[in-house]
């Protein structure tokens, strides 16, 4: 099934086409996304008619910028990744400036700064306790659909599909090959971006260009970050999972068992 083909949220995928050492995620489980708010009437009721649990990982400020819909009988819980406004993460109108002010000209630079921004998804608490959280959702719905987001569906949610990819036995290549997937779906999200900042004609020094891009895509530096990050202070991914989140690995086996065929 793969990527779920709505009229406006681009970056929504179902994770069962994934292949995993022990068997494939049951179809209609799990659910990655970017922003709900932005979707169509139709894919409002697409929502409504098949999700039962949504978790959103925007900050206080983006889910007040553009809220999730009110889906009748769909639980929404909010466990925020980050506690502030982030250029290149959350995509509030005061990041998104933020971002254009400080990387216009330094593609080196944004690639930097969000490689930061991943080891921030390892190293604070709320971080820490909003990715446990998230976990723990997994293990008490592994019956129903459960669908998460951020803003693009790229960073935050892009690392909890790292977690849950890990936890379900995925290899490194697997894990990476579908972050790196979200750049197939939002190249128009970022190509509006561009025309935003630039008009229609794009700037003389190409560098501007090409640090948003690198700000607002997905690089494989940024995931690597994030993991490299848990394999120093915990040791390895897994270490992450098991030490900084709280989880252990009977509960992930018994999650398996349900969310695998």
């Amino acid at each position: 099934m793969g990527r779920i083909e709505l009229e406006k949220l681009n970056n929504t995928r179902d994770l069962c086409d994934i292949c995993l050492p022990d068997g494939q995620i049951r179809p209609g489980r799990l659910i990655r996304s970017g922003m709900l708010g932005i979707g169509s009437k139709a894919d409002i009721c697409w929502l409504g008619d098949n999700v039962s649990t949504v978790i959103d990982f925007r900050s206080p400020a983006e889910r007040h910028e553009v809220p999730d819909p009110a889906l009748r009988g769909v639980k929404n819980y909010h466990f925020p990744i980050i506690d502030d406004l982030a250029a290149g993460v959350s995509r509030d109108e005061a990041s998104d400036e933020e971002a254009v002010d400080m990387m216009m000209s330094d593609p080196d630079a944004a690639v930097s700064y969000m490689c930061g921004m991943y080891e921030g998804f390892v190293v604070p608490e709320i971080a820490r306790r909003g990715y446990e959280a998230f976990v723990r959702k997994l293990f008490e719905s592994p019956d129903e659909t459960v669908l998460w987001h951020c803003t693009a569906g790229k960073d935050r949610a892009g690392f909890a599909t790292a977690i849950a990819l890990e936890m379900l036995g995925a290899d490194r290549e697997t894990i990476i090959a579908d972050y790196l997937e979200t750049n197939d779906y939002i190249q128009q999200d970022i190509d509006f971006m561009i025309r935003y900042y630039f008009g229609d004609t794009r700037p003389a020094d190409d560098r501007a260009e090409t640090a948003l891009r690198y700000m607002f895509g997905a690089r494989q530096e940024y995931l690597e970050a994030a993991i490299g990050k848990a394999e120093e202070l915990y040791g390895s991914f897994r270490g992450l999972i098991r030490d900084g989140l709280n989880i252990q690995d009977e509960e992930i086996e018994a999650w398996k068992s349900a969310i695998l065929i």
